[in-house]
């Protein structure tokens, strides 16, 4: 059960209400089908006890991936909730309970009630308006590469493995060479017949050599690829740290802000330095005063000009960055794409001579 005892979930509720599937083009400019999922927003208790009419809005299941994915990365002390399987053969209503029960968890965490970016996901209809208050799309790429790193390693795992058995193989063929040439030698009417069929599997045993540094070369081109995710999330790293900076900059501007109305309106909290420092050596002179009106005055000026500045390098730095991770995407797609073709080539072109081996010997043993 899902605790209601939370701000946000004693003042509205959440139902993920229906789904239906959509067709529409994806980020490669093909036709695709895509479940959407509705989620209505309505207000906990109205007056006169009229149930006030709900604010709904359509997300796709990758926008909860997303939303998720970036609740993992900026509270990586907080137990994230889980989201249902993606399923695409059964019902749409397999998923909504799922996908309700996730909202409702995050909504009734003390932490993860309160982001802005969690409130700005159930009632902002645009999704560019939670890119711009937050790029999610970071956040996003840092999980793609995470991903991508896992993926890459796992497959060169798979590709050790199966080229470690593949020389056993070659091998094999190896010791078939050289017991064919030793029978070959007490035999008269089948010597020449096993002798050919001996070569012909010495020579195929012999080429595991060059296969083997094919298969190198295309670990070599997987390797820069999983270093590749190093220097993606390298970027990721560098805009956290700019964000940071950004959001320093703006808290230090709202206290200095804060002193200026206290100082100006003469209101003064107990518990504060300014406080104590009241009770023990009295009130500022009206001098003492203005002069430090005058200087929090251009503090405010130099605090303003810092978080504008900051401000203006974050946007570049997204903008800058994201050209540049759209052409790697594309340099990976390519790259990939040929890589893995030239390995089924390869695989393809071995299982080939292994065929064209085992019909020569064929031929030797009918000669026989």
């Amino acid at each position: 059960m899902v605790e209601r005892g939370t701000a946000l979930l004693r003042k509205v509720e959440i139902n993920v209400a229906e789904a239906e599937k959509r067709t529409g083009k994806n980020t490669v400019n093909m036709q695709e089908t895509y479940s959407v999922y509705l989620i209505e927003i309505r207000p906990a208790e109205t007056e006169g006890g009229t149930p006030a009419a709900p604010d709904t809005l359509w997300r796709r299941y990758s926008d909860f991936e997303l939303l998720r994915t970036y609740l993992l990365v900026t509270y990586p002390y907080i137990i994230i909730p889980p989201l249902p399987e993606k399923r695409y053969r059964l019902p749409l209503i397999s998923p909504l309970v799922g996908l309700e029960n996730f909202l409702l968890r995050v909504a009734s965490h003390p932490v993860l009630s309160n982001d802005k970016i969690f409130f700005l996901f159930l009632t902002e209809v645009s999704s560019q308006t939670c890119v711009a208050e937050c790029p999610l799309k970071i956040f996003s790429l840092k999980h793609y590469s995470d991903e991508l790193n896992s993926v890459i390693s796992q497959l060169l795992r798979v590709r050790a493995r199966v080229a470690d058995r593949l020389y056993g193989v070659y091998k094999v063929h190896g010791n078939y060479g050289r017991v064919f040439s030793e029978w070959s030698a007490i035999e008269k009417e089948m010597g020449d017949g096993l002798q050919s069929a001996g070569h012909h599997m010495d020579t195929y045993a012999a080429s595991i050599d060059d296969i083997l540094e094919e298969e190198e070369h295309f670990a070599d081109q997987l390797k820069e690829y999983l270093f590749y995710t190093d220097a993606v999330r390298s970027v990721c790293r560098k805009h956290e740290l700019i964000q940071y900076e950004l959001e320093m900059a703006a808290q230090d501007l709202a206290q200095k802000k804060q002193q200026k109305e206290e100082l100006a309106t003469g209101t003064v909290r107990i518990f504060s330095l300014k406080g104590m420092t009241s009770k023990l050596f009295g009130q500022e002179s009206p001098e003492q005063r203005e002069s430090r009106l005058a200087a929090l005055e251009q503090s405010i000026q130099e605090g303003e000009e810092t978080v504008k500045e900051k401000n203006t390098e974050c946007k570049e730095f997204m903008r800058t960055a994201w050209e540049d991770i759209e052409r790697f995407k594309e340099q990976k797609d390519r790259d990939l794409r040929e890589a893995l073709i030239s390995y089924a080539i390869m695989q393809i072109s071995m299982c080939k001579k292994g065929i064209q081996v085992w019909s020569n010997a064929k031929e030797c043993f009918s000669k026989m």
